[in-house]
């Protein structure tokens, strides 16, 4: 992740509230589960079969 939520000195720019940083993070957070998600079902079907469950032990 490039972009950290680092305070900057000097500039016109207003500090970013909380609130503002947040919603960034978050929004980011989603893009980056979606791409994801997109990849794993492009894959999903491609791989080896999925192993078989242990059964109870005990």
């Amino acid at each position: 992740m490039s972009e950290e939520a680092v305070p900057q000195q000097g500039g016109p720019a207003q500090p970013k509230g909380l609130l503002q940083q947040m919603e960034e993070l978050m929004a980011s957070l989603n893009a980056d589960l979606s791409a994801l998600d997109a990849d794993l079902q492009s894959t999903a079907g491609t791989g080896p079969a999925p192993a078989k469950e242990a059964g109870p032990t005990g």
